[in-house]
């Protein structure tokens, strides 16, 4: 592989005996009425984390069903606030997106427990996805393209708003004039962010922006971008910050580094089983790791006044 390719890592995914289900476009684990269940709303890019390894995981462990959906950060939070969803558990790639929606009519308490980097995955079968692995720098590479990269959409995810974010601080840091215009004329949006990679795995796409967790859970090559772009490094928050989306509705979004964070609702159905959600996952961080996801020292970071029986 070039250059520009990471060496790709192979995941170990074990569904449990519960096994899986689609229902309304969402992977879900199948439903049973004699057991206790615990639903999860979720970020896209948390799904086959939850549903392959973790959901699965928990059920053996604790006997309560896991239920997952999932959908864009920004999505789903709306589909709250406006009660559309009444889950027990929400997990967010936007930390502070969810406190600005969910803060305190829905929500008192969160945590962050991961982080993640974005990246460009490729199929090297393609022309762009061959150059991608020859070490052709990104940029180039995807703004010349025949085909076009996919990227999610930023009215609905924090995925497609960091994507634009992307494009602006690469404009910056490479010093190419009219770079971050010509990366958006060539880049589609797919709309829903869990199956942004499901067209690389079959060949009909070239290549995405995505999350490293994406990538490695599907095993597919990734390009890495300088920390400066990524949005991973914390030390590089004020130049991420330089970067932002204006939403179609709602105040301007500024690039920020990339934290997810849990919280229970304040009248979820299962407040009980959504504590112990919480605590199975903040308490399996080498699984999270495993997915692709970052865990710094530090996390989970508290915000909020967080149950005690929460904390691993």
């Amino acid at each position: 592989m070039g250059q520009s390719g990471r060496s790709r890592r192979s995941v170990l995914r074990q569904v449990g005996a519960a096994g899986t289900a689609v229902v309304g476009g969402c992977i879900g684990i199948a439903a049973s009425a004699d057991s206790p269940s615990v639903d999860v709303l979720a970020a896209g890019s948390l799904a086959l984390l939850l549903n392959e390894h973790l959901g699965p995981r928990f059920e053996e462990v604790t006997d309560v069903e896991f239920r997952g959906e999932f959908h864009g950060s920004k999505a789903l939070l709306r589909m709250v606030e406006d009660g559309q969803k009444q889950p027990d558990v929400v997990l967010s790639a936007d930390a502070s997106l969810l406190r600005e929606t969910l803060y305190p009519r829905h929500v008192a308490w969160d945590l962050v427990f991961a982080s993640n980097a974005l990246g460009v995955a490729y199929d090297p079968a393609t022309d762009l996805g061959g150059r991608l692995d020859a070490g052709e720098p990104w940029y180039e590479a995807v703004r010349d393209a025949d085909a076009a990269v996919a990227r999610t959409d930023p009215e609905l995810d924090p995925l497609g708003y960091r994507t634009l974010m992307l494009f602006d601080l690469a404009e910056r840091h490479y010093g190419v004039h009219g770079l971050a215009a010509a990366l958006r004329a060539n880049s589609i949006v797919d709309p829903v962010e869990s199956h942004l990679l499901a067209a690389l795995e079959t060949g009909d796409r070239a290549a995405a922006v995505c999350y490293e967790n994406m990538a490695v859970a599907r095993d597919l090559p990734f390009v890495d971008l300088p920390d400066a772009l990524d949005f991973s490094n914390p030390a590089f928050a004020e130049r991420y910050a330089t970067a932002q989306y204006v939403p179609e509705q709602g105040a301007p979004l500024r690039g920020a580094p990339i934290l997810y964070n849990a919280a229970v609702l304040e009248d979820a159905d299962n407040a009980a089983g959504g504590r112990r959600f919480v605590e199975f996952l903040l308490g399996h961080a080498a699984m999270i790791e495993d997915y692709g996801l970052i865990v710094r020292d530090g996390f989970p970071r508290r915000h909020g006044d967080v149950p005690r029986e929460v904390l691993p």
